[in-house]
């Protein structure tokens, strides 16, 4: 039958897979049980979880599309203009978000250093042991972790190198856990006490921030409907039949109107965010 070689080679094709990666398991099993509990290199694998990261950082060029739709529609290459000028100005806004995020996730941590240390110290862990573990499964250091592991493992300044690692974003408190092991090793008092109070301060401090920020969550969402409203203009426009996009980008006036909105939108806009954000830093 002429299906028979098809479905020979197919066979093969398989088989020849199904051997060559046995032939890469056997290896990788071999060396994981040989290293001796060290690292261990394995070959790459293709993932998704790989391709994420990628995309999450070229979000901002997802503008050109939009321009480009816009352009197509409109018929004018301004829009492809604007979206080019748009891609660093929408990745900067996007990397001072991540920044912000990682400055709370690391406030965050350093609340739970303080009372993970004051928990392994209750437990009977000494205190360099007790820092060692908590700086490990919080993650809060940062860069600074392989210092003040260091410090809290061979006797070195342990509160020097608490205070270099507050110098990060977020990482203020860590200064005070500086301050409590400072007191504690000069005076000899509590430092599970003394890390309960700065946790219990710092769990305060956090709260309000939490609360203050849903407060504005309201104002937040007026400055963005805002935003959005003439672009809602534009829909009702383009469903009752006319071409707005074609007036805005393809007439003296229309340009004129565009140009004099867009710099009153943007500048409504950013004194709103510019209000809202002051409120939550203070």
């Amino acid at each position: 039958m002429a299906g028979d070689p098809v479905y020979a080679a197919t066979v093969c094709a398989g088989a020849a897979a199904w051997l060559t990666v046995g032939r890469e398991q056997g290896p990788r099993r071999a060396r994981l049980l040989l290293a001796g509990g060290g690292p261990v290199e394995l070959p790459p694998r293709w993932s998704w979880q790989r391709l994420l990261p990628v995309v999450r950082l070229r979000r901002e060029w997802l503008c050109l599309p939009a321009a480009l739709v816009i352009a197509v529609l409109g018929k004018s290459v301004l829009p492809l203009v604007a979206g080019a000028v748009a891609v660093p100005l929408v990745r900067r806004r996007l990397r001072a978000r991540e920044r912000r995020r990682e400055r709370e996730r690391r406030a965050e941590g350093v609340i739970a250093l303080c009372g993970a240390v004051a928990g392994e110290l209750r437990a009977g862990l000494q205190p360099g042991q007790a820092l060692l573990f908590a700086a490990r499964s919080t993650g809060v250091l940062g860069a600074a972790e392989a210092a003040v592991l260091a410090a809290a493992r061979f006797g070195g300044d342990v509160p020097q190198a608490l205070r270099e690692a507050a110098r990060q974003p977020g990482a203020d408190g860590l200064a005070g856990v500086a301050a409590c092991w400072r007191v504690a090793v000069d005076s000899g008092a509590g430092l599970a006490a003394g890390l309960d109070r700065l946790e219990a301060a710092l769990r305060a401090e956090w709260d309000q921030r939490q609360e203050l920020r849903a407060q504005l969550a309201g104002a937040w969402s007026t400055a963005v409907l805002l935003a959005v409203l003439p672009l809602v203009g534009l829909a009702m426009g383009w469903a009752l039949g006319a071409d707005p996009l074609g007036v805005l980008l393809r007439t003296a006036a229309g340009l004129v109107c565009l140009v004099v909105g867009g710099l009153l939108e943007a500048a409504g806009f950013c004194w709103a965010m510019r209000i809202v954000r002051g409120r939550e830093e203070t």
